[in-house]
């Protein structure tokens, strides 16, 4: 009776899950697929043994050639070579990357904005107005059919095709290289919001575009994007580098929180040509450091240049002194944030189930907070069917509670298990649910851990509270 009892629970605990099949797909990537008939059954394999990644050039091009395989990067154009990952002008992203870089961005956004009571976010537009000035390298947006109409045009002298020209250069939009200037016009309204109290932020995350020089192309510049988190503090002149201090302290600590070798990330002072004083935040690529971030002390020269001849309407209030403030700008590029975190999470592991010991099961240990997917949901032997029903409802279970998850179940082309647990590491995919016939009869299912490469039993019924518990204590660590 005992036993009976238990199964007819697991059945109706599938039954649970099967009632959500025609449940909503939707909140996460990817979306709704189309169902496919087949099968496959897995031969289960041994496990490898760990052993880290390699810092050499070789290393560099096993990740860029994985990232593209497994669409963290753009397959668009074939593999993008380091130098167009540095500088911007690669395809973009595929839909792993574009999840990666979301998670980032809102880590930094929880970290800078959500916590802190000073601290407001703002918006600015791509371009803005302005004069083309001598020297101004700035990319603008200009009429190609305005400009080829001039050009054509062959009753202009010399001096009237210049000045024409020009014309057209003052009247079009410049696009933004850096999201400062945008949060500087903000300043004024927000201090009225803050009642002109010091020291307060205002935060933004979005693209800018700066010129790239292309070799192939003597004197022809390419337009190289980036996606640009900043935060522009406003201090007194008194309390400025005690303000520095602490956001340098803090950004570093929180570019650490995330990585596997929290060494590799490191910071040291720099100087602009006017002898400002600043620091920037590395990265130890396998090649040599490269800035992920950049903090400045800016003074208060560009703040004065947004109010010429005015200069009271900026002042602040800090105690009982006014003073027009100091202003701090931290810049980080998210997406070379992107590029270090997934060399510092590649790691190598041995093949054991083969006797060829030179190949290597590669693994992207992405942060549970960075990870672009959570769990893949997959199914083993059994009726086709009813194991794909178990899973879309479990699918939709995790969906429903903010889970991401891959619908491994839908893939029809035949592999063994350690194939697939090989494919879902270097997707940097948490955990693997296995479905199998078991899971019909008394609802448990294969656990594995991507960390630990370890298997175990669990009841469907509790994968959703593992899951978000383990997310949670993540997120505290």
């Amino acid at each position: 009776m005992g036993s009976g009892a238990a199964v007819r629970a697991c059945r109706k605990t599938c039954r649970t899950l099967l009632s959500g099949f025609e449940g909503r797909v939707g909140g996460g990537l990817p979306g709704r697929l189309a169902a496919r008939s087949g099968s496959r059954r897995y031969a289960e394999l041994p496990r490898g043994s760990g052993r880290g990644a390699p810092e050499t050039p070789e290393g560099s091009d096993v990740l860029v050639e994985m990232c593209r395989r497994r669409h963290f990067l753009s397959a668009a154009q074939g593999q993008p070579s380091r130098d167009s990952l540095l500088r911007g002008c690669h395809p973009g992203l595929g839909p792993l990357g574009v999840e990666l870089r979301k998670n980032l961005a809102a880590e930094w956004w929880s970290s800078v904005v959500v916590s802190r009571e000073q601290v407001f976010p703002v918006d600015a537009p791509h371009h803005r107005a302005g004069p083309a000035l001598l020297g101004d390298g700035a990319f603008r947006l200009v009429c190609a059919d305005s400009v080829r109409a001039i050009l054509q045009d062959n009753e202009l002298s010399k001096e009237q095709l210049v000045a024409f020209l020009e014309n057209v250069l003052n009247t079009s939009g410049k696009l933004r290289e850096k999201l400062l200037d945008g949060a500087l016009e903000h300043y004024v309204s927000c201090l009225d919001l803050v009642n002109k109290r010091l020291p307060f932020g205002l935060a933004q995350i979005g693209v800018c575009f700066h010129p790239v020089s292309d070799s192939k192309l003597d004197g022809v510049q390419r337009i190289g994007e980036k996606t640009e988190a900043s935060l522009v503090w406003f201090s007194s002149a008194r309390t400025a580098s005690q303000w520095l201090d602490f956001w340098l302290r803090h950004r570093l600590l929180w570019w650490r929180k995330f990585a596997v070798s929290p060494s590799n990330f490191s910071s040291s002072e720099c100087q602009d040509e006017e002898g400002r004083k600043g620091n920037q935040l590395y990265y130890s690529f396998p090649w040599g450091k490269e800035p992920v971030e950049t903090l400045w002390n800016l003074g208060d020269r560009e703040l004065l240049h947004t109010s010429p001849g005015n200069a009271s309407r900026l002042q602040g209030r800090d105690g009982r002194k006014n003073m027009v403030p100091c202003v701090l700008s931290i810049s980080g590029d998210l997406d070379r944030g992107l590029l270090a975190y997934l060399y510092d999470s590649l790691q190598l592991t041995e093949s054991s189930f083969t006797r060829k010991k030179q190949l290597h099961r590669k693994v992207l240990k992405l942060h549970p907070c960075l990870a672009p997917l959570k769990v893949a949901v997959d199914v083993g032997r059994g009726p086709t069917v009813e194991l794909r029903q178990v899973c879309q409802g479990l699918f939709n279970e995790l969906l429903e509670n903010g889970i991401s998850v891959w619908p491994g179940y839908l893939e029809t082309v035949q592999s063994s298990l350690e194939q697939l647990y090989s494919k879902y590491d270097e997707m940097s995919i948490l955990f693997t649910v296995l479905v199998t016939e078991a899971t019909l009869e008394n609802g448990l299912i294969h656990l594995r851990s991507r960390d630990t490469t370890m298997k175990e039993m669990m009841h469907i019924s509790k994968v959703k509270d593992f899951l978000t518990k383990y997310i949670s204590s993540a997120k505290k660590v």
